[in-house]
């Protein structure tokens, strides 16, 4: 901690990006070809030096993090109360995100498949249909289709005519040039950073969960820092419409909610889940008419009124709704923090193994069915509990988020931020499940390498990163108190953002 102490949170943490933006010069997901020579491969040994120094920036940025949340809750900065404080917090998070904007793609190659995806619908190929490995070799995103990961060059296309419509502006404006096209995609990242930090300040001035702390947990966390920014995964703008939504249905703007989160789901589908809260929220809303007109228009309402929407968006953007029946193409690719696939998967090698006659593919596949279905009856049970006034709709929104993924087939690291950003967004008191939260961010941060891949030795640093996060709890307490005491008792359900309670 002396550094820390020495230089400060928002100078370390600075300093943490910056060394992850050189280290990924050699270390990042480099493309295959690169016309300009800016993100060309180096020797064996520059390549593994560039990694360490990325691992070691990720590690200061962690520990910055840390510290600074400390800071914020135990009050020993002047700033943390107030405007003062979440002023702080913005001009940290600018500090922190600037060095990665200029960066070559990190921790991810799925920017590629964005720009290749455009290029595709510029051509008129079927996205849905077909990989980026259809594109030629004089095509527009020839470079980007080449730079592909190998298990996604065949993988038609899981996201949302909106999304396609952004790469297809961002391949179209650039020619589809590898540099350009990835700076174009990384400010709309920053564009959705910003959305994101925008609703939680709504969301938690709503709930009085202290905005300082809402947005350290939620966009000053290195997990969206690196995967977001330093990533560009569309899951960033998919979490800044779909809370924006909420925040306007909680202005008792319901209809507008429903048509952000809409858009939110014609970039990722998982947004959809907000729908249901939203209709909660309408529910609840005593000062909207009568009891059985609110539950009409909350259970029918949103889920039409973003029906409408969504089926509007795709045939403007004759992309097709082929992107209805890809949602689970992502499913077929195993990913190690899918606890059902792996679940499913040894059970069907033991199954083998004692009978002989079994297909360890069919058991995993069933497996994650009901997994998912086990999702589903939980995400009702929080819709309940919200209807009922137990829980804050938004609460239930990330607790849903939540449950989703850890019950999914196909689990990455940045899906933790679905939920975190709307629990962080409200967390008041000593919220237990924060440290969680905090803990998994910490440790998912090591997951993957700068270059994208997922290294055995990524586990074991995600495994050291958990014991050194809970020694740190149990020692010190960490950043999970909250900038002032927990509620004495409950207080009445704000649904609006008048403040009135409902």
């Amino acid at each position: 901690m002396w550094v820390l102490s020495k230089a400060g949170p928002r100078r370390t943490g600075a300093a943490g990006s910056l060394a992850i933006a050189v280290g990924g010069l050699a270390a990042g997901s480099l493309p295959a070809r690169e016309p300009w020579g800016l993100w060309v491969p180096y020797g064996h040994g520059v390549t593994v030096a560039a990694a360490v120094l990325a691992y070691l920036g990720l590690t200061l940025l962690v520990l910055a993090w840390w510290e600074y949340g400390r800071e914020l809750a135990a009050g020993e900065t002047a700033e943390v109360a107030g405007q003062g404080g979440v002023r702080d917090v913005l001009v940290t998070l600018g500090w922190w995100a600037a060095p990665l904007v200029l960066a070559p793609p990190l921790y991810s190659a799925d920017v590629y498949s964005y720009i290749a995806q455009g290029a595709m619908v510029l051509e008129g190929h079927d996205v849905y249909a077909h990989g980026p490995s259809v594109l030629g070799p004089g095509s527009l995103g020839a470079d980007a289709a080449a730079s592909v990961g190998g298990n996604w060059t065949d993988t038609p296309a899981p996201y949302g005519p909106v999304f396609l419509l952004l790469a297809k502006g961002v391949t179209w404006a650039t020619g589809g040039t590898i540099v350009p096209a990835v700076i174009g995609l990384r400010l709309t990242a920053v564009g959705a950073l910003v959305l994101t930090a925008w609703a939680v300040r709504r969301l938690a001035a709503q709930y009085g969960a202290g905005e300082s702390r809402a947005l350290w947990l939620a966009v000053l966390n290195p997990l969206l820092l690196i995967h977001v920014v330093g990533g560009m995964h569309n899951d960033g703008l998919m979490i800044g419409l779909m809370l924006a939504g909420v925040v306007c249905a909680l202005r008792g703007r319901w209809v507008l909610g429903s048509a952000v989160v809409a858009l939110a789901m014609t970039i990722k589908s998982p947004a959809a889940v907000a729908l249901l809260f939203i209709g909660v929220i309408v529910v609840r809303d005593a000062g909207r008419g009568p009891a059985v007109l609110r539950a009409v228009k909350g259970a029918l309402g949103p889920g039409l009124v973003a029906a409408t929407i969504a089926a509007a968006t795709t045939w403007l953007s004759g992309t097709g709704f082929g992107w209805l029946r890809t949602q689970s193409v992502a499913a077929t690719v195993h990913t190690p923090l899918s606890l059902t696939s792996d679940l499913g998967l040894a059970a069907g090698y033991a199954a083998r193994l004692l009978s002989g006659d079994v297909d360890p593919a069919a058991v995993k596949s069933l497996t994650q069915t009901l997994g998912l279905a086990a999702a589903v009856a939980v995400i009702a049970v929080l819709a309940y509990r919200s209807l009922r006034g137990r829980m804050r709709p938004v609460r239930g929104l990330g607790l849903a988020l939540l449950a989703l993924v850890a019950l999914s087939p196909m689990v990455q690291p940045w899906y933790l931020l679905w939920g975190t950003v709307a629990v962080a967004a409200i967390s008041v008191g000593n919220d237990r499940i924060v440290p969680i939260l905090m803990v998994l961010s910490v440790s998912f941060v090591y997951e993957t390498q700068p270059s994208g891949h997922t290294p055995a030795y990524g586990f074991a640093l995600a495994a050291l990163a958990v014991a050194a996060a809970v020694t740190a709890l149990r020692r010190h307490g960490g950043p999970a108190a909250a900038e002032g005491p927990a509620p004495s008792r409950p207080r009445p359900e704000p649904d609006s953002l008048s403040g009135v309670p409902r």
